[in-house]
């Protein structure tokens, strides 16, 4: 399975109703900072602890990293640059990545995951243009990509 198909994937799985309650989640979630920094803990969690030698995967798990990272500085206040819609489909996506109950259950090995990968990179693909700006900021920020202390 190449990225593009897995984009269309994740597009597809933006249309069913477990997505759709993860966005509603997301809306609530976007307006509590603590929250928030929470759901970003678990799902960096979750990404470093996923071991592939896969380099898509990588690329994908760095991608979303970098949203993670985005979010963190959007709770802090520094960086506002990204738009409410993206913002809210990134904190859905997290939601769905995090929980154990999503389309395909995560605990069915191998398939338990693709749903997730697909979503993620659906996701990233929509927003590319958000993370390159907010790469462009980091760097002249002279931030560290660090999210020890979330």
């Amino acid at each position: 399975m190449n990225i593009n198909d897995l984009v269309s994937q994740g597009l597809k799985l933006t249309s069913h109703p477990m997505f759709k309650s993860y966005l509603g989640k997301a809306s609530g979630l976007i307006s509590k900072p603590a929250k928030l920094a929470m759901l970003l803990s678990t799902a960096y969690a979750k990404l470093v602890d996923t071991d592939s030698s896969k380099n898509g995967f990588e690329q994908l798990k760095e991608l979303m990293l970098t949203f993670i990272r985005m979010v963190k500085f959007y709770i802090q206040g520094t960086y506002r640059e990204i738009s409410p819609k993206s913002l809210l489909l990134g904190v859905a996506v997290l939601l769905y990545w995090v929980s154990p109950l999503d389309v395909i259950p995560d605990f069915i090995p191998v398939i338990g995951l693709l749903d997730d990968i697909s979503l993620m990179a659906w996701f990233i693909d929509t927003i590319q243009k958000e993370i390159t700006k907010f790469r462009a900021w980091e760097a002249g920020a002279n931030f560290e990509p660090n999210l020890g202390t979330l």
